[in-house]
């Protein structure tokens, strides 16, 4: 096809919802267009990328012996309810109904479609060790969608599940996964921190600087690499530290949201945080129920670390609030409200 009949609609100026620079990038060349926060068309050149990708990881997943299948996207109820997790999951899960007012979910993971075809269809040991993949779209209800494809609320994503007889062969097909997907990473060029493959759960995250949210930042999450030696031996320790939230500006109050104590062993730590007890919720205006209003204040250069805000609350729950409800709480708009008066 001629370069003039292509759909590449180039940008000359970063789009004003390009947060980092990849998101820039993609959109600039023309490769991904937003239909919705976190919902994005793959153009023609972006899916050619895509599609070379998944060239590679399927190169890979048959050479360490994995079979490909395809799950559906929309997900029974029943299968979830199975395994509690349909309960448990959260507002992240995507729930329907369907015009029979059966409940359906759109799959963020596919652990309960996978087992339950496993179950039926393997009949012995003898058909052990078996190792499935699939490259599908995933849902996930974000809060926050951000970070372009990075943090999107439908997204590609390749999973595998292994079956095995006993420990000794889950241990194989372990290393070779491990090794299939450091291969992967190889071969794409990209970055990571080795280590681990010692059968326990090894997570791998790209070194990639994500302009505009600081100089120590790589990708969503902060990464402290510390090297320490000894006589015997010289070790390497990763220090994953979660996410932070906020926007720039002195005097700003970061992170004003919602808070969920319901059923928290050490609930007692955030009744001291809200100055409350607990037994008095239903009278307090502040608590919404099982939900209480929190105000979290930093530095203007500093983000809100929500992984260790839950913490210091016990809390299973934190949800940011828009800026009607900031401004019901605060008597101000959002952005504008600071610890004094």
């Amino acid at each position: 096809m001629r370069y003039s009949k292509l759909l590449i609609p180039t940008l000359r100026e970063d789009p004003t919802e390009a947060e980092v620079i990849s998101h820039r990038l993609m959109m600039r060349a023309g490769m991904i267009r937003k239909v919705s926060a976190g919902i994005y068309n793959f153009l023609p050149v972006g899916l050619r990328v895509l599609s070379k990708v998944a060239k590679i990881v399927r190169e890979e997943m048959e050479h360490a012996g994995a079979q490909e299948i395809l799950m559906p996207a929309l997900q029974p109820a029943e299968l979830w309810q199975e395994t509690g997790r349909w309960q448990q999951y959260g507002k992240e899960l995507m729930r329907l109904k369907d015009r029979h007012d059966r409940d359906f979910c759109l799959g963020p993971t596919h652990e309960e479609v996978i087992t339950d075809l496993v179950r039926r269809e393997v009949k012995s040991y003898r058909q052990l060790p078996i190792n499935l993949y699939q490259i599908q779209t995933k849902f996930r209800d974000e809060i926050r969608p951000r970070f372009g494809l990075m943090r999107g609320r439908e997204f590609i994503m390749k999973d595998a599940y292994s079956f095995d007889a006993d420990l000794e062969g889950a241990k194989e097909n372990y290393k070779k996964m491990y090794d299939a997907y450091h291969k992967i990473f190889s071969r794409l060029g990209l970055r990571f921190p080795r280590g681990g493959g010692r059968h326990r759960l090894d997570r791998r995250q790209l070194l990639a600087r994500v302009h505009g949210l600081g100089a120590d930042r790589r990708g969503g999450d902060r990464l402290l690499y510390e090297v320490r030696l000894c006589r015997e031996c010289r070790k390497r320790a990763e220090l994953k530290r979660g996410p932070g939230a906020g926007g720039p500006g002195a005097g700003e109050v970061k992170g004003v949201g919602e808070s969920s104590n319901a059923g928290q062993e050490n609930g007692r730590r955030g009744e001291r945080f809200f100055e409350g007890d607990a037994s008095t919720a239903g009278e307090d205006p502040s608590f919404l129920g099982r939900w209480a209003v929190l105000a979290v204040l930093v530095r203007g250069d500093h983000q809100v670390n929500e992984i260790k805000v839950r913490r210091l609350l016990g809390v299973s729950e934190l949800v940011l609030a828009d800026a009607a409800k900031v401004e019901a709480w605060t008597g101000g708009p959002s952005g504008f409200s600071g610890p004094v008066g």
